[in-house]
């Protein structure tokens, strides 16, 4: 409760200060977006003056104008550009100290006579046509939510707004799923920078670091075209950060949260270290100081020189009590914008983010043979989660050239305390504990240009960029207890799971793109033709060392410690020649290094072929190098290297039915590589799961070839219908499945390789506001969407027993839906949201262990808000996950294939993480605005 205090007090202090030295602007402004209505292109250097003054500016690299000074009053701007017809567009309010956004569209001149033509419009109708060219004028199928959306849903980060997204889902809160396809099949962008995997286990990005209000926009790309990454299948998504703002702002928001099976209640963990609660840990779980480097040094000692290196680690088994607090959250985010004489624009934006939750789990977990239950048990898993961030954007725009730094930091600490008890090996009741902290660094540095050049928009684009991560895990460690079934013995130390491991992950990531946009006039119509390139490269160091606790000497030993309870058992008084000592059991395969190098060129034209047809033709080379240096199971290096070299080449064929309506066709090749933690010779165990995963370094690439169908159609701004077809063919797709010496009490996953598969579906998206059931003015304020996406699928693979089935990762349906309200009038808006995937292989199955499904499950959300205190304010409620039904993983031993039967399958992992009521209150300083 002293770090909320301290929050308040901070919040409070901040407040005040900036109230006492505001001074509020007299004037308004009115900025916004000039586009090409056809091409969907931001023009650059368009003139827009307010008529009837000499007030003026152009339009920049980015296709941006703003006009400040404007006292209150309407007026009426004057949009001209050399090739274009003019256009005025009346009726724009502007308001003191706010800013007025007008996005308007421009059309090519019809010939040589319409040079002094000027087409009149007044703001609202711009606005429409304005909509209208953004969601019609994309080059590939996509779909895609902006800042205003986000804004009216309870989500908090990323992952929670990605599946609102058409044809969108999240895997374990935080890894996306598109059109059914896991995260493997995925790329992600940020601010046109490849996003590296946040995951040592997986190839994926853990989307739920970056908050929610930071994000400007999100577009999910369903279809390739050259200058997107052609690493992948199911999408590639763009995360467009907030750059330069429209006005000075302050903003803070604070937030609190009430979970229903944890707040308040007891909370169990080992005891916190003093830097915990600010995500880092303080260097307690550290291996000790000077302990032996290697396992050859600390297993080759003597056993007096291991007992006292043993001593050297403290005794952290102690159990501690606390209450589960609230959940917390702090953001405050500053923005400045600043114009120079020479025309120069210098903006930024700066926030810091702080979540703190403590949440507990009821999970239960069944090893069954099909026959009887092997083991059985439950587990209370108390998970203690801190979110540190931090996100920085310089930008600096003169004219026609922009150039823009940007900076993601993100620190996430989690310590996940499990409680287990139940029974293994059908007669032994076993009381287990484990203390596994997760820490993840993630930094990201971007700096990028944007340049026109010449009279002739050639437009020049480039990116450098670093990215850090680390992930940590000090101290994992595990103590186990058994006891013989109905029997009056007392629980005895079960020594060989009882462990303590260490690891360090670190990898640096490297990169840089290119890329140049050339106008060309082909049968008399406009066009572009674009080329660039890239380079990636990956280094990633991983090592681990894993302790057994052992008797220290099998002569001198005393039984009776073994019944000694865990606060106690490794005192330094037991860590002795009676008593136990710490044996090293690292693997050779235990640490890996691993390196990727990508350079990748592409060729890209987009072209009107007639009036309404146009042209998105090209194709990407992409030369990628993989490398893992480990050692193997007798110590001798091992280096795993393959070269790949692909040329991918795609089409996107858009006709442009009518105003309001497209018809679009798209066929691609892709392909999709294995991670570096799938290909590592390292052997990790999942505690919750109690699982092991191992890596193989004999994968290859899948190669992937798509096709696309869709129809889209807008009825009015903010309205949307769209009907997808597609269909892909997987060589060699990558899959999780369970290793062939698997038993039921005794589950190993790697990664395997399948001959071949397919998968088509379509995906149907709606968005409709209400008033079309009546007349009634109010029903305009509600609006009602519902997304579809329905998949099938088969795979046909070399793994005995299994050799046609549905691809692993697969959702066979997806659906969102929800309704929104929002007034204007009295700022009160509200959200239902809806949300549920059908059930899907998590893991690919063996002879004589079924496939394991991730079972569906019903997701509502609500959420309601009000603007207060002249709209500066806003107060908002959310509750999530109201329903509360479990997660359920389960072996498909029954004869309903694919369906959960309680009856017939066995649970091998299941939990519920309670329902979330969050409320919190946010508040805008508009500063002065000059």
């Amino acid at each position: 409760m002293d770090l909320l205090n301290s929050f308040k007090r901070a919040a409070l202090t901040v407040f005040a200060l900036t109230i006492s030295i505001l001074s509020y602007a007299q004037t308004g402004k009115i900025s916004g977006t000039v586009t090409d209505k056809k091409t969907g292109e931001t023009l650059i250097g368009v003139t827009v003056k307010i008529a009837g003054t000499t007030k003026g500016v152009s339009t920049d690299v980015e296709g941006r104008y703003s006009i400040a000074g404007l006292t209150s009053g309407k007026y009426t701007l004057n949009l001209s550009y050399i090739g274009y017809t003019s256009k005025n567009i009346s009726d724009i309010e502007v308001t003191n100290n706010q800013v007025t956004v007008v996005n308007s569209i421009l059309d090519e001149a019809g010939g040589s006579n319409l040079g002094d033509v000027t087409i009149t419009a007044s703001v609202k109708q711009e606005s429409i046509n304005s909509l209208y060219a953004s969601q019609k004028n994309s080059t590939r199928i996509s779909s895609g939510i902006t800042a205003d959306q986000i804004r009216k849903s309870p989500d908090k980060n990323t992952s929670e707004v990605l599946k609102r997204v058409s044809g969108a889902s999240i895997q374990d809160g935080k890894f996306l799923v598109i059109r059914g396809l896991s995260d493997r099949y995925n790329v992600a962008l940020i601010n046109n920078s490849l996003l590296p995997s946040t995951e040592p286990d997986k190839r994926a990005f853990s989307f739920d670091i970056i908050p929610s209000n930071m994000i400007d926009k999100i577009v999910i790309n369903k279809t390739a075209t050259p200058d997107l990454p052609g690493d992948f299948a199911g999408g590639v998504t763009q995360v467009v950060t907030k750059d330069i703002p429209d006005s000075k702002f302050i903003n803070f928001a604070v937030s609190t949260g009430y979970n229903t099976q944890s707040t308040f209640k007891d909370f169990y963990s080992n005891e916190r270290n003093s830097t915990d609660f600010l995500g880092f840990d303080d260097g307690t779980r550290s291996l000790p100081t000077n302990f032996p480097s290697t396992r050859g040094v600390y297993n080759g000692g003597s056993t007096n020189l291991r007992i006292a290196n043993s001593k050297l680690f403290p005794n952290l088994y102690a159990e501690r009590k606390y209450t589960a607090l609230p959940l917390q959250n702090y953001q405050f985010t500053w923005g400045n914008v600043a114009k120079f004489k020479n025309e120069g624009t210098f903006g930024s934006i700066i926030s810091l983010n702080y979540r703190r939750e403590q949440n507990q789990r009821i999970a239960e977990r069944e090893a069954f043979d099909g026959i009887n239950f092997i083991n059985k048990y439950q587990d209370l898993n108390y998970r203690y989660n801190v979110a540190l961030g931090g996100l920085a954007n310089f930008s600096y725009k003169i004219r026609k050239n922009k150039i823009s730094l940007k900076n993601l930091f993100n620190q996430s600490f989690e310590d996940s305390y499990i409680n287990r008890n139940g029974f293994i090996n059908q007669n032994t009741d076993i009381r287990y504990t484990s203390s596994e902290v997760n820490q993840k660094s993630l930094l990201s540095s971007q700096l990028e240009g944007e340049h026109q050049l010449g009279e002739k928009n050639i437009k020049l684009e480039w990116n450098l960029n670093y990215a850090l991560i680390k992930r940590e895990q000090p101290d994992l460690r595990t103590i186990m207890y058994g006891s013989i079934q109905n029997s009056n013995s007392p629980f005895s130390l079960i020594d060989d799971n009882t462990k303590r491991f260490f690891s360090d992950l670190n990898e640096n990531n490297y990169g840089g793109s290119a890329s140049l946009n050339l106008p060309v006039n082909i049968f008399n119509k406009k066009g572009t033709f674009k080329f660039g390139g890239l380079k990636q490269v990956r280094d990633r160091d991983f090592n681990a060392r894993i302790f057994l606790y052992t008797p220290a000497s099998s002569s001198e030993f005393d039984a009776n410690k073994l019944i000694l309870p865990k606060e106690s058992i490794f005192s330094t008084n037991n860590i002795s020649r009676d008593g136990f000592v710490l044996d090293e059991i690292t693997n050779n395969q235990d640490s890996y290094t691993g390196k990727t190098d990508l350079n990748a060129g592409y060729l890209m034209l987009d072209q009107a072929l007639a009036e309404k047809l146009r042209l998105i033709l090209g194709a990407r080379a992409e030369g990628y190098k993989q490398t893992i240096d480990a050692l193997n199971s007798t110590g001798q290096k091992r280096s795993y290297e393959k070269d790949f070299f692909d040329v991918l080449p795609s089409l996107n064929l858009t006709y442009n039915l009518n105003e309001k309506s497209n018809f679009r066709l798209s066929g691609s090749r892709t392909v999709t590589r294995p991670e570096l933690r799938e290909l590592a010779p390292f052997v990790f165990v999942n505690q919750e799961e109690g699982v092991q995963i191992g890596g193989n370094p004999d994968l290859v690439r899948s190669q992937n070839t798509n096709a696309d169908i869709r129809y889209e159609y807008y009825p009015s701004p903010g309205e949307a219908f769209t009907f997808s077809v597609f269909y892909k063919n997987f060589k060699n797709p990558i899959e999780q499945v369970t290793d062939g010496s698997s038993t039921a009490d005794n589950l190993k996953f790697s990664y395997q390789n399948a001959d071949k598969a397919y998968t088509y579906g379509f995906e149907l998206d709606v968005r409709k506001k209400l008033n079309f059931l009546s007349e009634a003015s109010w029903l305009e304020n509600f609006i009602g969407f519902a997304n579809f996406t329905y998949l099938r699928s088969e795979v046909q693979s070399s793994i005995p027993g299994f050799q046609t089935r549905q691809l692993q990762g697969l959702s066979p349906f997806l659906i969102n839906a929800g309704l929104q309200y929002n007034s204007p009038v009295s700022g009160l808006s509200m959200s239902a949201l809806y949300n549920r995937i059908g059930d899907r292989i998590g893991k690919v199955g063996n002879e004589s262990v079924p496939n394991i499904y991730e079972k569906g499950r019903d997701v509502f959300d609500f959420q309601i808000s009000k603007k207060v205190l002249k709209n500066k304010g806003e107060i908002k409620l959310n509750v999530s996950d109201i329903l509360n039904q479990s997660n359920v993983s389960f072996l498909n031993f029954g004869p309903n294939n694919k369906t959960f039967n309680r009856a017939d399958d066995a649970v091998y992992y299941s939990y519920k993480s309670g329902t979330n009521f969050t409320i919190g209150f946010s508040y805008n300083i508009d500063l002065k605005n000059k």
